[in-house]
């Protein structure tokens, strides 16, 4: 799926193909709360790095955060995800991580192609959620992140690359 998105401001713009279009997984970790987390949690969508072409690169700052709550983190002690954001607006805008480099996380709040609806929501690192948070019953929760990958769930669902 052909997906476009863009920061608050206008000054930066993107364009990527997806095969994981579906935002069906909330991440409650400090990290993604605190930098894009309105609801108490951000959602990621996957693309392809290869396939991205950004309109107003000099725009984004990258924010690399010394702590995670997986407790993994690089020989530098920043961190291995590198979260673009636009540094007039401070839109969150992706992730990107250096272990993956044909992939790119998307912060849906930034994609401006109207998403499909997922059949049903995933929220992981739950034990790092905001107290004042409520997920609704029934719906999956991991206290951190389950084996099934996005490329996996979308897969197992038959979702991947359909759109």
């Amino acid at each position: 799926m052909h997906l476009e998105g863009s920061c608050h401001c206008g000054k930066v713009r993107y364009s990527v193909e997806s095969n994981t279009p579906y935002p069906f997984s909330r991440c409650y970790c400090s990290t993604c709360r605190k930098l894009d987390g309105g609801g108490g949690y951000a959602i990621n969508i996957m693309a392809e790095a290869p396939t991205m072409k950004i309109e107003g690169a000099e725009h984004l700052s990258i924010y690399r955060s010394p702590l995670n709550d997986r407790g993994m983190y690089e020989e530098d002690g920043l961190g291995f995800s590198r979260r673009n954001f636009c540094k007039y607006c401070g839109t969150m805008m992706w992730n990107a991580n250096a272990k993956y480099p044909d992939w790119i996380y998307l912060f849906a709040s930034a994609v401006d192609t109207p998403l499909p609806v997922p059949p049903e929501m995933r929220h992981t690192m739950v034990k790092h959620k905001a107290p004042w948070v409520k997920i609704p019953d029934g719906e999956q929760q991991f206290d951190q992140y389950p084996d099934e990958s996005i490329e996996d769930w979308h897969k197992n669902r038959g979702l991947y690359g359909k759109l």
